[in-house]
C-alpha cells in the first residue's frame, strides 16, 4: 500500500480543534489498513509568529514542498491584528499559495434536500442548489505591485493595492472553470469578488 505524506498545519483559532479531528479520522483510516497516511505537523499563522516571530517558518515550507498534501485549518484573530504586515498570520497562507502554486480554490455549495428547510432563505430559492465557486489565488491584488500605505499627515494614508494579472495566470484559472463547467451543466459565470474590488 502506498503511503502519503500530510503535512498537518492547525493554525490559529478554531484550527487545532478541527485538526484534532482531521488526525482521529486519519488514524482511523491508518488503523483500518484503508489507506496509509504518515503525519507531521507544523505551525502557521499567529501560532508561527508566537513561537517564532514569522507567519511561517523555512521549515516548515521545506515540509509543505515535500509532502503529498497539506491540511491546512485556520490563521489568524484579533490577538494579532497589531503586529507589522509582512508577518502577519495571513501572510503565511500568502506565501503557501504562492510557492506550492496553489492558484485555483474550488468551494462547492451544494442544498441537500434535508437541509432546505434549514436554509434562512425560502425553500424554492435553495432548493436544488449545486455550484461550485473557482476563486483565483495568487494573482491580482494578493501579490500586485506596487503595494504601499502612505502617512500623509493629518491622520490621513493613502492605500495603494495594485491588480496585476498575466495571460498565463487568466488562462489557467478559467481552464479550471471551464474544465469543471463541461463536467457539470455547462454554465459558467465570471464574477468579482465585490468586497475586495
Amino acid at each position: 500500500m502506498a503511503v502519503h505524506k500530510l503535512l498537518l498545519l492547525p493554525g490559529d483559532g478554531i484550527g487545532p480543534e478541527v485538526m484534532a479531528e482531521v488526525k482521529r479520522l486519519i488514524d482511523w483510516l491508518n488503523a483500518g489498513a484503508i489507506a496509509h497516511f504518515e503525519t507531521e505537523r507544523g505551525l502557521v499563522g499567529g501560532a508561527a509568529y508566537d513561537a517564532h516571530k514569522t507567519s511561517i517558518t523555512g521549515d516548515t515550507m521545506a515540509k509543505a514542498q515535500a509532502a503529498d498534501a497539506v491540511i491546512f485549518g485556520a490563521v489568524g484573530g484579533p490577538k494579532w491584528d497589531s503586529i507589522p504586515y509582512d508577518v502577519r498570520p495571513e501572510a503565511g497562507l500568502l506565501r503557501l499559495r504562492k510557492e506550492l502554486g496553489l492558484f485555483a480554490n474550488l468551494r462547492p455549495a451544494v442544498c441537500y434536500p434535508a437541509l432546505a428547510e434549514a436554509s434562512s432563505l425560502k425553500r424554492e430559492v435553495v432548493e436544488g442548489l449545486d455550484i461550485m465557486i473557482v476563486r483565483e489565488l495568487t494573482g491580482g491584488v494578493y501579490f500586485g505591485e506596487p503595494k504601499t500605505i502612505t502617512d500623509l499627515g493629518n491622520g490621513q494614508k493613502r492605500a495603494i493595492d495594485t491588480q496585476v494579472y498575466d495571460t498565463y495566470e487568466i488562462e489557467r484559472i478559467a481552464r479550471v472553470a471551464f474544465d469543471l463547467a463541461r463536467k457539470r451543466r455547462n454554465k459558467l459565470t465570471s464574477m468579482e469578488k465585490r468586497n475586495v474590488m
